[in-house]
C-alpha cells in the first residue's frame, strides 16, 4: 500500500549500547531522548523504513497521511501535553494548529447535530441551551469529569512521603467512581438519551462502548480535549521528526529498515536481557533493552514463551487488545469548505444504543449492511493549512472493526496481495462511502486517489497483536494498577508505549518518559524540567491573519508548486 524504501543495513554486529529500544514510536522515542540526554549510548531500532510507529506520515500519489494522529490536546501554555514537549526539549521545533474553536469535535447522530467547543465552560453552556431541563446535571457531571481528569494528571506528580500519605483526599473523585463503567455513571447524572450521546461520543479516543469503559478512562479522554484540539503542522512526522532530532543531537542512534527477530537473553533461573538479533542474524548487544512493542509481540515473539514464567504466560493469554480499523485515505478535488466541512472531527453514527453500535462493528461478517455503525471523518488539509496545495484536500475516514474479518487473508505475503483482498477492499471503500455521501454529497465523484488500510495494514506497517490501534484494550483488568508495567520479569527489560501508562500521542510519550524514569532510578518530573527557552508555536486553522511571513511565503510555495506540475 505505501511506497517503501529499503536502506542499506548498517553493520551493527556485536557493537554494545547501553540501551537498545525496540520500535520508534513516540514511547519509545520518549525513552530514548531522555536516556540518551542523561549520557548513554541509545540506538532505536524501527522495522519500518520510516521512524513514529502510529505516529508516522507517509505519502500516497504525493500526498502526505498520518494514520494515528487526528489531533491532540493540553497544548495551552502550562498544559500538560505543552509541558511534555518543553521537557523533552522539542516544544521550539513543533509548530500546531488549533482546530476550529466553535466545534473542533461535530457530532452527528442521526439527523441531530452538535458541536463541541474548545473550552469546557462553553461546552457547559452549549449544552445547556440545547437541553435546559439537564442543565444543572450538565454541570454536576461535567465538572465530575473534569475533576477526575485532573486528579489522573496528579498522580505522577506526587512526591514525597507526605504527599503520597494524602492521595485519598487528593484524588477522591476519582476514587469514589473508579470502579464504575461510563454507562452506570452517567445515568446516574443525565436522563435525555441524546445527550448522553453526545457526551459519549468520544468514545471512539478509547475504543471502548459505554458500559465496558471504565468511567475515569472516559475523564481521562474528555478531559485531554476540554480545550480544544490540535495538529501538527507537517502531521505527526513533524513531531517524530523533533524527536528523533533531539536523540540525535544527544548521540543516540535511529535505525529504520532493522527489524528485530528476538531478544538476547542470558541465565537459567533469573534471566537476563543482553541483546537482540536483527532479522539478517545480526547481534547487537546492551545494558538494558526496552520493548516499545504490545506485550504480545514482545514476550511471544521476542523473548519466547520458554523464557517466560507460567504466571506471565497465563497473564498474556488472558490480555485483551483495542479494537482495530479500517482507514480511508482520500485525496479530492473538490472545494471541502464550500460542501461545509472544516478543521474540525466529525463523529458520524446513527442514533442508537452506543453498546449496540460497538457490537455491530465488531461483527466479523463487515460487508453485512450498506453502511457502517460509525465513521470518524477528518480532513487533514483544513487542520494544517500549509499542507494544502489550494486545489487537492487529503481526509482520513475511519472505522473499527473485528480482526477476524480479515482472517480470510492472513495467511497472504504481504507484498503480494491476491485479487480478492483486493476486491474485498474495494467493496469497504464503497461501504464507506455511502456514509461518506451524507456529510458530502458528490464527493465519490471528485476522488483524485484512494486507499484503504485495514488490520493487516496495521500488523504490517506497526506490527501490533491483530492490528489494535490502542495497544491492549483499556479495561478494568487491565489500567491503573492492572496495567503492564515498565518492569518486566526478565532482569533489564522494560517496556513502554500506549499498553503501558496510557495510549494516544500524548499518554504513549509519557510511558517512555515514565519508563526512562524507572531506569534511571528517578521521578518523571525529573525528566521533564521546566525550560522557559522552550515554546511551541501554535496559530488558527481557520485564521491565518497571525501567520507569521515564513508560513505564509511556504504555503504560496505549496500552491505554486501544484501549479507548475
Amino acid at each position: 500500500m505505501f511506497n517503501v524504501k529499503y536502506n542499506k543495513l548498517e553493520n551493527l554486529n556485536n557493537l554494545k549500547f547501553d540501551t537498545i529500544i525496540v520500535g520508534s514510536g513516540v514511547g519509545g522515542l520518549s525513552t530514548a531522548i531522555c536516556l540518551s540526554r542523561a549520557g548513554q549510548k541509545v540506538l532505536v531500532l524501527e522495522q519500518h523504513d520510516v521512524p513514529g510507529g502510529w505516529c508516522h506520515s507517509f505519502y500516497l500519489n504525493g500526498y502526505r497521511f498520518t494514520p494515528g494522529v487526528h489531533y491532540i490536546g493540553l497544548l495551552g501554555k502550562g498544559e500538560a501535553t505543552s509541558l511534555l514537549y518543553e521537557g523533552l526539549g522539542i516544544a521550539n521545533d513543533l509548530v500546531f494548529y488549533k482546530m476550529n474553536p466553535n466545534g473542533y469535535e461535530h457530532c452527528w447522530i442521526g439527523d441531530k447535530k452538535f458541536d463541541f467547543p474548545a473550552n469546557i465552560n462553553d461546552l457547559k453552556h452549549s449544552l445547556s441551551v440545547r437541553f435546559p431541563e439537564e442543565k444543572k446535571q450538565i454541570h454536576k457531571y461535567l465538572t465530575l469529569v473534569e475533576n477526575v481528569s485532573t486528579e489522573l494528571q496528579l498522580i505522577p506528580k506526587l512526591k514525597g512521603f507526605w504527599q503520597h500519605l494524602t492521595i485519598p483526599y487528593r484524588t477522591r473523585h476519582m476514587g469514589k467512581y473508579a470502579l464504575f463503567s461510563l454507562k452506570k455513571v452517567i445515568n446516574w447524572h443525565i436522563k435525555n438519551p441524546l445527550l448522553k450521546k453526545i457526551l459519549n461520543i468520544q468514545y471512539g479516543d478509547h475504543g471502548l462502548p459505554p458500559s465496558k469503559a471504565p468511567f475515569p478512562l472516559h475523564c481521562a479522554v474528555m478531559g485531554h480535549y476540554f480545550n480544544g484540539g490540535y495538529y501538527p503542522m507537517g502531521g505527526g512526522g513533524a513531531i517524530v521528526k523533533a524527536m528523533t532530532k533531539s536523540i540525535k543531537n544527544y548521540g543516540g542512534k535511529v535505525r529504520t529498515n532493522h527489524s528485530v527477530k528476538s531478544i538476547v537473553l542470558e541465565g537459567i533461573k533469573k534471566k537476563k536481557a543482553i541483546g537482540v538479533v536483527l532479522e539478517n542474524g545480526q547481534k547487537v548487544f546492551a545494558n538494558t533493552i526496552v520493548s516499545n512493542a504490545d506485550p504480545g509481540i514482545t514476550f511471544l515473539n521476542l523473548i519466547g514463551k520458554k523464557n517466560i514464567s507460567t504466571k506471565l504466560l497465563n497473564r498474556l493469554n488472558k490480555t485483551k487488545y483495542s479494537c482495530t480499523s479500517l482507514m480511508l485515505f482520500l485525496t479530492v478535488d473538490m472545494d471541502l469548505k464550500k460542501a461545509g466541512i472544516d478543521s474540525g472531527n466529525i463523529w458520524m453514527m446513527p442514533n442508537k444504543n452506543m453498546d449496540d453500535l460497538y457490537d455491530d462493528m465488531q461483527k466479523v461478517n463487515i460487508l453485512d449492511g450498506e453502511e457502517f455503525s460509525g465513521l470518524f471523518i477528518s480532513c487533514t488539509t483544513l487542520k494544517d493549512p500549509a499542507s494544502f496545495d489550494g486545489r487537492y484536500h487529503t481526509m482520513e475516514v475511519i472505522t473499527y472493526i473485528n480482526h477476524n474479518s480479515f482472517n480470510q487473508f492472513k495467511n497472504e505475503k504481504d507484498r503480494k496481495r491476491s485479487a480478492k483482498y483486493k476486491d474485498f477492499k474495494n467493496l469497504l471503500i464503497d461501504k464507506i462511502l455511502r456514509s461518506l455521501e451524507k456529510v458530502v454529497p458528490g464527493i465519490s465523484d471528485n476522488i483524485v486517489y484512494k486507499d484503504l488500510g485495514t488490520p493487516l495494514t496495521n500488523k504490517f506497517y506497526i506490527n501490533s497483536t491483530n492490528g489494535n490501534v490502542y495497544g491492549t484494550e483499556k479495561n478494568f483488568n487491565q489500567i491503573g494498577p492492572f496495567a503492564y508495567k515498565a518492569n518486566t520479569e526478565i532482569e533489564n527489560l522494560y517496556l513502554c508505549g500506549a499498553s503501558i501508562l496510557s495510549h494516544g500521542v500524548a499518554g504513549a510519550s509519557y510511558s517512555g518518559v515514565e519508563t526512562a524514569a524507572t531506569i534511571l532510578g528517578c521521578k518523571q518530573d525529573d525528566l521533564l524540567k521546566p525550560d522557559s527557552t522552550q515554546n511551541i508555536q501554535i496559530y488558527e486553522a481557520e485564521n491565518d491573519c497571525n501567520y507569521p511571513e515564513w508560513m505564509k511565503s511556504k504555503i504560496k510555495a505549496k500552491r505554486n508548486k501544484r501549479l507548475l506540475k
